[in-house]
């Protein structure tokens, strides 16, 4: 039997800040700061890429990637893709698109394919009465043209091990099925420390194209 009311935590800084706490774990976490001006230029000047995405939100609503892009950048919401010749034009329209939502900054992920279309997991984690338990490991591949993987947006969904030897190979299946699992059980516990009560934990996880396995969040409702 699963735990009727598990305890949800709607804000992904306070769950990204309880992985942090976890030196294995912080590893795998994308570097991530609270938005503002001044962490979006130097996040941008670091890395390149990032993906904004509010602290409360599901379904991949209201992510928006950004890039440098020669003297200016672009930046994608769904599938419309637009370029700011300066920072602070860019800034602007962000801010228009943001509205008053508070948003994170994360260092963007260049994640395996399949066909030119990004990859990535998501490991559902139910506490029963006999403890955790897996309920399922899946890949949810993006429809052509958007980022976000997410089903609601069309995404594909298929096994865990169909998107491993499909966007890397057949003989990485086995280990980064093993490493999702020990990151789960992990961030499973460190999460549980600190907010006693939770139950019902999806993973999104992330392999990028040189096989490095990352967490983007973790959700107390998944979908």
């Amino acid at each position: 039997m699963v735990e009727s009311h598990s305890r949800q935590l709607a804000s992904k800084w306070v769950k990204t800040a309880a992985l942090l706490s976890n030196t294995l774990l912080a590893a795998h976490v994308p570097p991530t700061r609270i938005y503002s001006a001044e962490n979006l230029k130097s996040m941008l000047n670091e890395h390149e890429m990032v993906v904004i995405k509010p602290v409360c939100g599901a379904g991949g609503h209201g992510v928006i990637k950004v890039q440098k892009e020669g003297s200016g950048y672009t930046y994608t919401y769904y599938s419309k893709r637009s370029y700011a010749s300066s920072f602070d034009r860019l800034y602007s329209a962000l801010s228009r698109a943001k509205k008053k939502r508070s948003y994170l900054i994360q260092k963007g992920i260049r994640l395996a394919t399949i066909g030119g279309r990004p990859i990535d997991y998501r490991v559902k984690y139910v506490k029963t009465d006999t403890g955790w338990v897996y309920r399922s490991m899946v890949g949810r591949l993006a429809k052509p043209g958007l980022f976000v993987t997410n089903l609601c947006r069309g995404g594909t969904m298929m096994t865990a091990a169909q998107g491993i030897s499909r966007s890397l190979s057949s003989s990485a299946v086995a280990s980064k099925k093993q490493e999702m699992r020990t990151l789960t059980v992990t961030a499973t516990r460190v999460l549980e420390t600190k907010f006693p009560g939770i139950g019902h934990l999806g993973f999104d996880y992330g392999i990028d194209k040189n096989g490095k396995i990352w967490i983007f969040e973790v959700n107390t409702r998944p979908q």
